[in-house]
């Protein structure tokens, strides 16, 4: 970290997107949003917009995509809304999408993801949450690190979760070659990579004005949970107790991510992680809330940014 102050902000978990941008100017900045078109990827662009920024919808679905940069415009007033192809678990999309970026980055939101899927591989081998929510993101913000660089004071912010109290990065197995495939430790464990992420990024890039954060949105009912089933999400809720919060609104969910991607409050700061437009306390056992100490280690981080390298090292020039 940066500083040992906990950064604490006058919103909370009622907070909207809107509300923590409001009297933010970003004419002139240039974001990106992963998982643009669906859930609180809407509206985190949909706010970045509407403080005047450009904004690229990184989407699969090129389609969906385009129907929201054309909602965000009618809505924010801010046409400059564009929209390009990015599938994070292919990483010749992740390479061609870095291809295609010209020009400096102001907002990196590393917002897609995959929660509790069944077991699938990429055609590497490797465990498909793993290789979405951590290996395409690391390849894409390091693809884009001259731009970000280039910017001047840009910000990374990682979309974690509270699943992240579920697992560490198990580094002895991390594709889950020999232990039983879970599909929530599988997540929690991917989850965990983004902090680390953040942490790492920050130490390495900070000299260059680049400071990323992580962050838990809150629990949102969207399409990430579409391999979870109702009955499953109250399960997880009940675990939970009498302190289990309310679903948030999208526009509540994103409210914290657009917070690290736009309040002076976090001007310098990073690799941390906040949950509820505040910087989160660590973990007391028997709670779900906070961050566990293990998320945020150094040293886990400078291996996970290593192994990273080292995976996507084994990639041909023709996979990429």
């Amino acid at each position: 970290m940066t500083s040992t102050t906990r950064i604490v902000t006058p919103w909370g978990a009622e907070s909207t997107a809107a509300e923590v941008v409001s009297g933010i100017d970003l004419s002139g900045r240039r974001a990106i949003v992963t998982g643009g078109a669906s859930g609180i990827g809407i509206e985190t662009a949909r706010a970045l917009a509407g403080a005047g920024a450009r904004v690229t919808l990184a989407v699969r679905d090129l389609e969906a995509g385009r129907r929201t940069a054309e909602d965000i415009g009618l809505t924010t007033g801010n046409k400059d809304v564009a929209v390009a192809r990015l599938d994070l678990s292919d990483q010749a999309s992740v390479a061609s999408f870095v291809a295609g970026w010209d020009g400096p980055l102001h907002i990196l939101v590393n917002n897609a993801g995959v929660m509790a899927s069944p077991l699938m591989r990429t055609p590497q081998g490797w465990e498909m949450q793993f290789a979405t929510n951590h290996l395409g993101h690391f390849a894409l913000a390091t693809g884009l690190h001259g731009a970000l660089a280039a910017a001047g004071g840009a910000r990374i912010v990682a979309v974690s979760s509270s699943a992240h109290h579920r697992s560490p990065v198990v580094f002895d197995d991390i594709h889950f070659a020999e232990r039983e495939y879970e599909p929530w430790a599988a997540y929690g464990q991917s989850k965990t990579a983004n902090v680390l992420f953040a942490v790492e990024a920050t130490r390495r890039w900070a000299s260059d004005g680049i400071t990323a954060n992580a962050l838990h949105p809150g629990g949102i009912r969207t399409n990430l949970q579409r391999y979870v089933t109702d009955e499953e999400l109250e399960r997880l809720r009940a675990q939970s107790g009498p302190a289990a919060p309310n679903w948030k609104t999208p526009e509540q969910g994103a409210a914290t991510s657009v917070l690290l991607a736009t309040s002076p409050l976090l001007d310098g700061v990073g690799g941390r992680y906040f949950e509820d437009c505040n910087e989160a306390e660590f973990n007391q056992p028997g709670t779900r809330t906070g961050v566990s100490a293990y998320a945020l280690d150094p040293e886990a981080a400078q291996r996970l940014w290593q192994v990273s390298v080292d995976t996507l090292a084994t990639l041909s020039t023709k996979e990429r």
